[in-house]
């Protein structure tokens, strides 16, 4: 169920998945309406829009994420800080949104289970058989990208043993932004494939379902910071690997690692994780170089060939974000995006991708109701 909700100066779209089991959850996309208000102002409304949704239209939720979408981190991110210290995983980053306004917001909220930080500073989300293990804004002031990447996974591997698991068994997904992409990028990939290889991570067992992206954090040294998600308690049976070989080659092809989607399996549900997608074909090729609205629809068809392996559609998708190299394509995408998606929870937001001639990337999350006996319910 989508649900879209207008405020004096915010609206919200909501997709609610309610039909199964005992735990419910929620995708909001909260954006601001009024652009010429200042940042305080603007926050406000994000955060007057929030706190309405969790005591009037979800009652008895609990927010488990929150990325905050900032036009200039450095200005922003203390007030954002100081603002909201409600205890789940937040990520702040620099990725302007670009409907004009300088903040944009998306929450994952729960209903139906126990929640806390623990001593790892995982935030944990515990129902039944599984903990579910959130960490946003995970970053540290090493001397460049990719020693700065490598410490960030060593510390992540370094959490997940605290919480008895393991990267290559039980991470989901993880969200790398990385300032000044275009320069900085090709140290992420080598520090994470060399700490992948250690951990037991290759082309011949798996990778993590993952977004590499632009993005800045308030502190212009920090040159890449990551958000994850992981879940302890999940059998190896339970995650299959999405690859639409038809659209898309293995990205191992072209030198990095991660998988192009990741599908979960519960008793009750399933859980379909699609990492930024862009206008590739199946040689590793970008398709349409500088054509938007080509780039844009090949990007489609591949995120829809992605969900149709983990046997989804884009009626499943909960939530999207879009990310755009270029600011005055904003017109264009999204106009076809609201022809599309008139309904789902997305936000566009200012952010180059990996490849210089990629224009544009997305990713999104899918939810869908299963009946297996042989899982746990979520």
């Amino acid at each position: 169920m989508i649900q879209h909700i207008t405020y004096s100066n915010a609206k919200a779209e909501v997709f609610s998945f309610t039909e199964a089991g005992d735990v419910q959850e929620h995708h909001v996309m909260l954006h601001v309406t009024n652009s010429t208000f200042t940042f305080q102002q603007q926050l406000d409304a994000i955060l007057d829009a929030y706190q309405d949704i969790l005591a009037q239209k979800l009652p008895g939720t609990v927010a488990v994420f929150k990325r905050y979408f900032l036009s200039d981190a450095a200005n922003q991110a203390d007030e954002v800080a100081a603002a909201d210290t409600s205890d789940c995983a937040k990520s702040i980053i620099q990725q302007a949104p670009l409907d004009g306004t300088k903040i944009g917001m998306w929450v994952y909220l729960i209903k139906g289970a126990e929640t806390r930080y623990l001593s790892s500073e995982l935030y944990e989300v515990k129902h039944g058989a599984y903990r579910h293990l959130w960490n946003g804004s995970a970053h540290n002031l090493a001397a460049n990208s990719e020693y700065q990447t490598r410490l960030l996974f060593n510390e992540y591997i370094m959490q997940l043993t605290q919480e008895g698991c393991t990267l290559a068994n039980n991470c989901i997904r993880t969200w790398l932004f990385v300032n000044d992409v275009d320069l900085n990028y090709g140290g992420v990939v080598r520090a994470r494939n060399q700490v992948f290889f250690t951990q037991g991570l290759t082309n011949n067992t798996h990778f993590i379902a993952s977004t590499g992206i632009g993005g800045r954090q308030q502190d212009p040294n920090v040159l890449t910071q990551m958000d994850n998600y992981a879940i302890a308690g999940i059998k190896p049976e339970q995650i299959r690997y999405l690859y639409a070989p038809t659209h898309l080659n293995r990205t191992s092809d072209y030198g990095v690692s991660f998988e192009r989607g990741t599908r979960v399996d519960y008793g009750d549900r399933s859980h379909v994780f699609i990492s930024g997608t862009a206008s590739i074909n199946n040689k590793g090729e970008v398709v349409f170089p500088k054509d938007i609205i080509k780039q844009t629809q090949r990007m489609w068809d591949n995120v829809e060939a992605l969900l149709k392996e983990a046997e989804c559609t884009f009626e499943d998708v909960a939530q999207i974000i879009v990310y755009l190299r270029d600011s005055s394509d904003y017109t264009v995408v999204s106009k076809l995006f609201e022809e599309r998606f008139p309904d789902k929870p997305y936000i566009i937001v200012l952010a180059s991708v990996c490849r210089p001639s990629w224009l544009i990337e997305m990713e999104c999350i899918a939810i869908k109701k299963t009946n297996n006996d042989s899982f746990e319910c979520f």
